[in-house]
């Protein structure tokens, strides 16, 4: 068998974020005797030497933050003049994607993948309007269409969010599974006691994860159920900012910072409710990894309603309304929940990653043939 085909992945890092969660989750399930993933990276990121144990290529140029807008289109010119080798570009840049694929074409790449795995601009007005003018360059330069949901394809691709395949943000299941023993060890290492009520979120600390508006909400709820934590998992721009909440809010003893993990599967099995208050979101995979492990997720009515798979586990519930949140918290620490295994729910629906890897690897293969 010849060479595998190489498919140059473009993201800012490849850190523990939701779309590098999923494209290393493919990279693991292909088959990379056939398919091989390489990445155009502006940043470290704590996948670099797992992708390089794989047999993938770190590339890295410098980011538009660091280096402006002319110097960061130079930067893209020359490094797809000097590898236009690659028959297939994927970018995950959402509305950066636009910069990419131009030069990508121009340097003569065939195959132009944008993917979609959000519904909003991050920053501010300055920022959104670059990104606006950035995106204007997505439709003429992108030969394909992926999205991880129909809300984050129609928020990309506007009238051509038709034309969108719709990847689902699949998990390794059976790694997610619950169990009681795994639940004991990690309330063990947290010294945690066994009747502590564990309010969990896993989430970057940036503005679309509404992290103070999950600070107000577990404060008020603590004041109804003093045994109870709350614990944060990642990290993040605003993390500083949460910390100093947390004080003022006299609950620094009651919240858990745990930084970035590499163990979410485990960190779930201890937890009782999964909150998720963002303010915008594709389809998050850390609640398809929630509803994996059998965990109850009040999560906000801005996310989309495609994130429910069918195992009754997730309650949207609108930002407008603190005291709702808090009341559906309690009612899920009121009841004894026994945690019940969806892998087949999940499977069913798609979100399996070893399916999901599949189709990804005949899509490469059959396009690039």
């Amino acid at each position: 068998m010849g060479n595998p085909l190489r498919i140059l992945h473009v993201v800012v890092n490849m850190n523990r974020g939701g779309a590098e969660t999923l494209i290393m989750n493919l990279y693991r399930n292909i088959d990379r005797s056939r398919v091989q993933f390489d990445f155009l990276t502006c940043k470290e990121g704590v996948f670099d030497t797992e992708i390089v144990k794989l047999g993938g290529i770190v590339h890295r140029i410098p980011y538009i933050s660091e280096v402006g807008h002319f110097k960061y289109v130079k930067e893209l010119n020359k490094f797809f003049t000097i590898n236009n080798h690659y028959k297939v570009v994927h970018s995950h840049m959402d509305k950066m994607t636009g910069l990419v694929l131009r030069e990508a074409k121009k340097a003569g790449i065939p195959i132009r993948i944008s993917h979609s795995h959000n519904t909003s601009s991050e920053g501010g007005l300055a920022s959104k309007v670059y990104k606006w003018y950035a995106g204007k360059f997505i439709l003429p330069n992108t030969t394909n269409f992926f999205a991880c949901s129909n809300y984050a394809a129609e928020w990309l691709f506007k009238n051509r969010s038709h034309a969108a395949r719709i990847l689902k943000n699949g998990i390794e299941c059976d790694k997610f599974v619950f169990s009681q023993g795994v639940r004991e060890e990690v309330r063990k290492e947290l010294e945690l006691d066994k009747n502590v009520f564990i309010l969990g979120h896993v989430g970057r600390f940036a503005h679309q994860k509404n992290h103070g508006f999950l600070i107000n909400t577990f404060a008020e709820y603590h004041k109804i159920n003093q045994d109870s934590v709350l614990i944060l998992v990642g990290d993040g721009p605003l993390r500083l900012e949460i910390e100093k909440q947390v004080v003022e809010s006299n609950l620094k003893d009651k919240v858990i910072f745990m930084g970035i993990r590499s163990d979410i599967q485990r960190l779930l099995q201890a937890f009782d409710v999964f909150v998720f208050p963002s303010l915008h979101e594709g389809l998050p995979v850390s609640l398809i990894e929630a509803q994996g492990a059998g965990l109850p997720c009040i999560i906000s009515d801005n996310i989309s309603h495609e994130v429910e798979i069918g195992s009754d586990l997730v309650e949207f519930i609108p930002l407008s309304d603190k005291s709702l949140w808090v009341e559906k918290i309690k009612g899920i620490s009121s009841t004894n929940l026994r945690r019940r295994d969806f892998t087949n729910t999940i499977a069913k629906q798609g979100y399996d990653i070893r399916e999901t890897a599949g189709n990804i690897e005949d899509f490469y293969l059959g396009i690039s043939g």
